[in-house]
């Protein structure tokens, strides 16, 4: 039913101009419109919803993700911009100085968080 409809996804925020920042600016996402409600940008086809909420406790799990083609090329251009990739503190989950861990399947994955503290990944399959 939706198979060719444009996916949208949402993120919240409650920091609207420093979000804008980060998703243009940092991530490099294409900025397309603001209104009082929040801001749009295009993510590679996928629109995304930057919405103006009045709080927020960001959620533990991932919300946002993309597969990159070199995760460590990626990780280094966010150190450049100040941005880095979370380290956590897990026994079956052994990361590198990146903060890149290898799962079982081999994909290469790592966690950073934006302005909010929503926790956003990349992927190298």
């Amino acid at each position: 039913m939706f198979s060719n409809a444009i996916t949208k996804t949402f993120i919240p925020t409650v920091k609207p101009a420093a979000a804008r920042t980060f998703y243009r600016d940092i991530l490099g996402l294409t900025f397309l419109s603001e209104d009082d409600y929040g801001m749009e940008f295009n993510a590679h086809g996928t629109l995304l919803r930057v919405i103006t909420v009045p709080t927020l406790k960001p959620q533990i799990f991932t919300v946002l993700g993309w597969n990159v083609s070199d995760i460590e090329d990626s990780i280094k251009q966010l150190n450049e911009k100040g941005v880095y990739c979370e380290k956590y503190n897990f026994d079956f989950m052994r990361q590198d100085d990146l903060g890149i861990w290898v799962s079982p399947s081999g994909a290469r994955v790592a966690w950073f968080k934006d302005v909010d503290g929503n926790v956003l990944s990349l992927t190298q399959l």
